[in-house]
């Protein structure tokens, strides 16, 4: 499971003593914990729901070192790009844009959508599809344009 492995990882992190690492790892397992608690009642996460908590961490590193860039701050942004690299490692490789392309069209043709009026049910559909293995910034300007294309 991948909050075992987070957890197991982190131990051997702090053993190592690297601090990117085990800062990085206590800073996604406790994501993680907070989903875990969110809501009325405390549950475990499914291996797909740790899998956004992770994806949404690396997310959060990229726009940060974005904006340390920005501001001319590239220490912060370097710690903040080495953060990412770690939360990557848990991650699934993201496809192609060739690849996503083609999921994105099975998924519209399986659910018959066309049309812009149809974003909302039809990122939906493509989220599902990918599954993680894209951004849903990606997923959206693919879906955007195969709706407007077809």
């Amino acid at each position: 499971m991948l909050k075992a492995r987070l957890e197991s990882d982190l131990r051997d992190a702090m053993k190592a003593r690297d601090e990117l690492v085990t800062s990085t790892l206590r800073m996604a397992i406790a994501a993680v914990r907070n989903a875990e608690v969110a809501g009325d009642a405390a549950r475990e996460l499914s291996e797909d729901e740790v899998l956004s908590v992770l994806t949404k961490e690396a997310k959060k590193r990229r726009e940060a070192a974005t904006a340390f860039a920005d501001a001319g701050r590239e220490a912060q942004a370097a710690k903040e790009r080495a953060e990412e690299e770690v939360l990557a490692g848990y991650l699934p490789k993201q496809i192609s844009d060739d690849e996503l392309t083609g999921i994105v069209r099975d998924a519209l043709a399986a659910a018959g959508l066309s049309g812009a009026a149809s974003m909302g049910p039809a990122m939906k559909a493509a989220q599902a599809a990918v599954a993680g293995r894209a951004e849903g910034g990606r997923v959206a300007a693919i879906v955007r344009a195969q709706l407007t294309a077809g």
